[in-house]
């Protein structure tokens, strides 16, 4: 019996001091068909003399800046494998991963995506991404996609894609999506088969910097927001497009059963209203929404509906003095007061 072939491409924009680990990571396999692959998105630090260094081990591929978009079409197109792994440049795979995804694999799939170890900068470990209490769910999940506008789904290094449900969706927009391509991809590939989700992490995925937010970053973060609600506007739109070709019907507005999303929306339009980017909100529309996003749509556990759609009431209701911190509290954990930490583990344990 021949082994699939599995491609990992490594894709690169000047992330030098993790590029080396991410590509040994995809060499260390103990499944060994395996090809990998590094794209070079056009880095200007010392990322391709490490790249050089890899020698035969590798197919590397140069190319001008492009974005994320550009550097995984154009891995893709140069890969071979039945089995498609993207990996993004500053994360890892463990040594079981490709073969743990092989054990499982079935043609019917479009993809496995499998939980990662949340790290820092130096691999330290600080929580399964996504957390425990997000439920991954496995199967059919178009009707889940068609409803809420998006599933539990992971980033980039979490997933690994058929190559020929990948054949139906890339090239990738380049232009829409030069950042967060991964947010494309996992749009529609549910269009083309199942998807089976694996609990075990097998790999790593870095969280930069210490993720607390103080007042002089608060512009920084409102700018995240409005990128973020941009792309689920981009995503939005190539979903209504494929499920329209396909003959498939969307009954409401996507967004609005989308906690996440509103999550952005209502920490964007309290935070700065007159630069938000959608000029019909206002923030007791979004409470409701989100408050009712939360009870209705979501799968987490009692606890998690309270205190989510809490925060939802208590952001769209109060002042904004009020409402700022809350923002940062839920958003950044490591920027609560310790009487808040106290509190939420107190509200946790009398109703776990």
């Amino acid at each position: 019996m021949i082994e699939k072939l599995v491609s990992i491409v490594v894709n690169n924009y000047n992330y030098s001091q993790f590029l080396g680990e991410a590509i040994d990571s995809a060499l260390s396999q103990t499944y060994l068909n395996t090809e990998v692959i590094v794209v070079d998105d056009g880095s200007t630090d010392n990322s391709q003399d490490i790249i050089a260094s890899y020698g035969k081990q590798i197919v590397s591929l140069l190319k001008p800046n492009g974005g994320q978009a550009s550097a995984l079409n154009a891995g893709f197109r140069v890969s071979r494998g039945e089995i498609v792994i993207f990996l993004d440049a500053d994360d890892y795979l463990f040594p079981h991963a490709v073969e743990q995804v092989v054990a499982v694999w079935k043609p019917t799939l479009a993809n496995v995506q499998y939980r990662l170890e949340l790290v820092d900068a130096q691999r330290n470990f600080i929580d399964l991404y996504p957390c425990g209490e997000i439920k991954l769910d496995s199967g059919d999940l178009l009707p889940t996609l068609l409803s809420k506008g998006r599933y539990a789904s992971l980033v980039t290094s979490g997933n690994a894609f058929n190559r020929k449900a990948l054949t139906e969706i890339m090239p990738i927009p380049e232009a829409d999506f030069r950042i967060s391509a991964d947010g494309y991809l996992v749009t529609l590939i549910p269009f083309y088969g199942e998807i089976l989700s694996l609990e075990q992490p097998l790999g790593g995925y870095r969280q930069h910097g210490n993720n607390l937010w103080s007042p002089s970053e608060e512009r920084m973060q409102v700018k995240r927001f409005w990128k973020s609600i941009k792309h689920d506007f981009l995503r939005y739109e190539v979903l209504t497009d494929r499920a329209t070709k396909l003959g498939h019907t969307i009954t409401h507005t996507l967004g609005c059963h989308d906690y996440l999303h509103l999550q952005a929306r209502i920490a964007s339009f309290r935070l700065d209203s007159q630069n938000h980017p959608v000029a019909s909100d206002n923030g007791l529309v979004l409470a409701y929404k989100g408050y009712w996003a939360i009870w209705k749509y979501s799968e987490y556990n009692l606890k998690r509906k309270l205190i989510l759609s809490t925060w939802f009431l208590w952001v769209g209701l109060m002042p904004q003095p009020l409402a700022r911190p809350a923002i940062a509290w839920i958003l950044a954990s490591q920027s609560r007061p310790q009487a808040i930490d106290w509190l939420l583990k107190k509200i946790r344990f009398l109703i776990r």
